[in-house]
C-alpha cells in the first residue's frame, strides 16, 4: 500500500489536469469546476496518499457555506442542537445549508461552494466519514452513532458519567431491581449509557441484569411498549430509567395503566432534560445534556479546521448533570 505524501505532479499525472488546478483543488482556494474537484478528490483517496501541505505559509481560510444534516425531524432534541449550530454560524458569518428529517440521504450530497459540514448522528459506518475524510471537506460529528477515529473530530455528551449519576441517585434510594429502556443497541450512545449503568449497580455491591434492558427507538409509544414488558414482569423493577425523556414519557403512561403510582409504586428517570420533561405529572428526575452547547462546540471545532488551525482535542465530551424532580423516590 502506498505510504507518504503525494505529491501535487503525481495527482495531476493521475487524473489529466494541470499540477494549477490540482493546488487550488488541494488548498481548497480560487475557483475549481465541481467535477474536476470530485475528480482529483477521488484520486488522492485512491493513491491512499496524503494531500500535500501548501507552500507559502499558512493557507487561507477555506470559502463557502456549512452543510449540516440531521437525519431526524427538528424536534425539541435536535431542533435545539441545530438551531445553536445555526446561531454559531450566522456570527462566523457562514451559510447554512440545512438536510434534515427522515428522507436525509446517507451520503452527502456534491454541492459547490461548501466549506465544511457538520453531521449529526450520522448513520454510516466509520469507514464511510474515513472517506469523506479523504476528500478533504473539514467536518465535524455531533453525537455519534459509532467509535470514529482519533483524528476525525466529534462532539458528544458524557454518556457514560451522565447514566452512572443517574443510576447512583437510584441506589441511593435503596432500588437494586432496576430496567433499563435503552437506545437502539449499535448506537455509541447506548453503550456507554450501559456501562455507566452497571457501573453505579457494581457500585452498590449489584450485577446488572440483562433481563431487564429493553433496546427501542427513542420514541414515546416505544418507552410505553418496553415499559410494560418489563413492569408486566412476574418479579417487575422497582425503578425504571429509560435513555431518553420521551420513552421515559411513555413508560410514566404505562405505570399509570397498571394503576402503579409514581414514585410512591415505581420511580421513572430519563435522559436528556428537554421541555417534556418539565411538563409531566410528576416533573420527571432526568440527565440534562448540553444539546445548544454541542451545536456551539462543534461550529467551534468545525471553524478551526476551516481556518486550517491544529486541533488536538478531537473527541469533545460536554459534562452531563443530574436533575432531581418528583418521579423518583425511595424503594417501597
Amino acid at each position: 500500500m502506498p505510504s507518504g505524501r503525494a505529491t501535487v505532479r503525481e495527482v495531476a499525472a493521475a487524473t489529466g489536469v494541470s499540477i494549477a488546478t490540482v493546488s487550488r483543488v488541494l488548498n481548497q482556494q480560487g475557483s475549481v469546476a465541481p467535477e474536476t474537484r470530485a475528480l482529483v478528490e477521488r484520486a488522492v483517496e485512491e493513491l491512499g496518499l496524503r494531500a500535500p501541505s501548501p507552500r507559502g505559509g499558512m493557507p487561507k481560510p477555506a470559502a463557502g457555506a456549512v452543510y449540516v444534516r440531521c437525519p431526524y425531524l427538528l424536534t425539541d432534541y435536535f431542533g435545539l442542537i441545530v438551531t445553536s449550530i445555526a446561531e454559531s454560524l450566522d456570527r462566523h458569518g457562514r451559510q447554512l445549508i440545512l438536510n434534515a428529517g427522515d428522507n436525509v440521504p446517507s451520503s452527502l450530497r456534491e454541492q459547490p461552494g461548501l466549506a465544511g459540514a457538520i453531521l449529526i448522528l450520522p448513520p454510516e459506518p466509520p469507514e464511510d466519514l474515513v472517506q469523506l475524510k479523504n476528500r478533504r471537506l473539514p467536518f465535524v460529528v455531533v453525537d455519534p452513532r459509532t467509535p470514529l477515529p482519533r483524528d476525525i473530530a466529534s462532539v458528544s455528551a458524557a454518556h457514560f458519567s451522565g447514566a452512572r449519576q443517574v443510576t447512583a441517585h437510584l441506589t441511593g434510594l435503596g432500588h437494586r431491581r432496576i430496567g433499563v429502556i435503552a437506545g437502539p443497541r449499535e448506537w455509541l450512545a447506548s453503550d456507554a449509557r450501559l456501562s455507566g449503568h452497571a457501573a453505579a449497580l457494581a457500585d452498590a455491591g449489584s450485577l446488572p441484569d440483562p433481563s431487564l434492558v429493553r433496546y427501542v427507538e427513542p420514541t414515546t409509544e416505544e418507552g410505553f411498549r418496553a415499559a410494560g414488558e418489563l413492569l408486566d414482569l412476574p418479579n417487575r423493577p422497582t425503578a425504571l430509567v429509560a435513555f431518553n425523556d420521551k420513552t421515559a414519557v411513555g413508560a410514566l403512561r404505562a405505570a399509570a395503566q397498571r394503576g402503579l403510582r409514581v414514585p410512591h409504586d415505581l420511580s421513572i428517570a430519563g435522559f436528556d432534560d428537554i421541555d417534556v420533561s418539565r411538563a409531566t405529572s410528576p416533573l420527571l428526575t432526568t440527565v440534562r445534556q448540553p444539546l445548544q452547547e454541542m451545536g456551539r462546540m462543534a461550529v467551534s471545532l468545525l471553524i478551526r479546521l476551516l481556518d486550517r488551525h491544529e486541533v488536538e482535542a478531537l473527541h469533545v465530551e460536554l459534562a452531563t448533570e443530574l436533575v432531581i424532580r418528583d418521579s423518583t423516590g425511595p424503594v417501597n
